[in-house]
């Protein structure tokens, strides 16, 4: 059955016959130019219609955003998986009436991504939205999101994107301009950067998500000193505090720990997911947080989201002449920290590049615990094959370099196994453009 809550339905903004025109112009050119680009094999069209449609109506994206319901995700890593669970969970949550619902599951997450996504879905009444940093503060003016879910800050194309800092200031203010009137946070408690922006939210509920990763989070957001942890042990970074303000880790309603997650009342769901690795479990916890705070019954919310296998080509597996890859994204340092283990296969591929979407700076490679793959073979691929060569022989890695993509699947194929290597797929971890590349060569995009 259906909540009340989850029963009601948004109501749609009436637009002056002008503009409701204009729209539905833009939004047939938007289509067309999809057609042309799925076409001609450049892809599904999702990003070139958003391009067209925003180009032709400046306003689509606060005007598409208006009168719905919306549940919106953000945040440095995962937000793409995050959607697809939550998206999930409400899709559930809802039976029968799936159709209300509008989400961009092919992770296009900027204004015209969103836009181009809600063109699609004119009377969908909900929309599940993962947003990009950047577009969370315009998200909140014109969206008015009922629920927003903030996984987490850390270092990402720094050469592009405005510091961390600054990105988490702009959702502190925009969340302070709505008010009693902005939107339930469903917030990280282990990520400082996250707790300092989501401070002046009418409305938050903290989810402690047993975080590994903490090398970004090492001077208070507020006054600059340094954090202090407390209660750390093997395998958990305990609590942090500022020692000189009033900044503190807050108290969770949702707890991860050993892979399961314990909610408000006490009880303790076991999200037995399809995606692998610990961080998805803390994934779970916060689209698990937001579908009940919408109004979906925790065990069906978990039954929608044990339907995700592959979200926007993530944790796929793909052949390629016979050989076959688990394709594995990690676009920044903290990616990497979550990615690296779970690589297990001998040998193991490693895809860099660095155009604009990865970050053109790649120094950030010698922030990653490549040790880690000691005793392993690693064929490090892409155009920068040769700066992860340089730090794999730091870190005393065996490895050879060899910037072909395919190329480098086929030396992986035809490699021998090492003794102990699990059978089946090769492991390759790629940043956003291998990535993508490779899902476009599978036919997976």
């Amino acid at each position: 059955m259906i909540s009340a809550t989850l029963a009601r339905r948004a109501t749609p903004a009436a637009l002056p016959l002008a503009v409701r025109l204009r729209l539905e112009l833009a939004t047939v050119a938007g289509n067309v130019a999809a057609f042309a680009s799925r076409l001609a094999n450049k892809g599904s069209g999702a990003s070139i219609r958003g391009q067209v449609l925003t180009r032709i109506e400046p306003q689509a994206f606060s005007l598409l955003v208006r009168g719905r319901r919306i549940v919106a995700v953000s945040g440095t890593n995962g937000k793409t998986t995050t959607t697809h669970l939550l998206a999930a969970a409400i899709r559930a949550g809802l039976g029968g009436e799936s159709g209300r619902m509008v989400t961009n599951a092919d992770g296009a997450n900027l204004h015209y991504g969103i836009a181009s996504a809600l063109s699609q879905a004119r009377r969908a009444d909900i929309a599940v939205l993962e947003t990009d940093e950047r577009v969370v503060s315009d998200m909140i003016a014109h969206g008015r999101p009922e629920i927003l879910v903030l996984l987490n800050f850390s270092r990402d194309q720094l050469d592009r994107h405005h510091e961390i800092k600054a990105l988490g200031r702009s959702w502190r203010i925009a969340l302070e301009r709505a008010g009693e009137a902005g939107p339930t946070v469903i917030a990280n408690a282990d990520d400082p950067l996250v707790v300092w922006a989501a401070g002046t939210a009418a409305h938050v509920i903290w989810v402690n998500t047993a975080t590994l990763w903490n090398a970004d989070a090492a001077l208070c957001p507020a006054c600059g000193t340094v954090l202090r942890r407390v209660n750390q042990s093997d395998g958990d970074n305990g609590t942090w505090d500022c020692p000189g303000c009033e900044l503190t880790q807050p108290p969770a309603s949702y707890v991860v720990g050993d892979g399961s997650i314990r909610l408000p009342d006490g009880s303790i769901v076991t999200p037995e997911l399809q995606v692998p690795g610990s961080f998805n479990v803390s994934n779970a916890a916060c689209a698990l947080a937001a579908a009940i705070e919408f109004g979906v019954d925790p065990s069906v919310a978990v039954m929608g989201m044990r339907t995700v296998t592959a979200p926007a080509g993530r944790f796929a597996s793909a052949t390629f002449a016979g050989t076959t890859v688990r394709l594995l994204l990690a676009k920044n340092p903290a990616g990497w920290a979550e990615a690296l283990p779970l690589a297990a296969s001998d040998p193991v591929i490693l895809a860099i590049d660095s155009v604009a979407a990865d970050g053109k700076d790649v120094s950030w490679l010698w922030d990653v615990e490549y040790e880690q793959l000691a005793g392993r073979t690693v064929i490090a691929t892409g155009p920068r094959a040769q700066d992860l060569a340089v730090r794999l022989s730091y870190a005393g890695v065996e490895h050879v370099a060899v910037p072909d993509l395919r190329e480098a699947i086929s030396a992986a194929g035809g490699a021998p196994r090492r003794s102990g290597s699990p059978p089946g797929a090769i492991d390759l971890i790629a940043t956003y453009t291998p990535f993508q590349k490779l899902l476009k060569l599978a036919g997976l995009r």
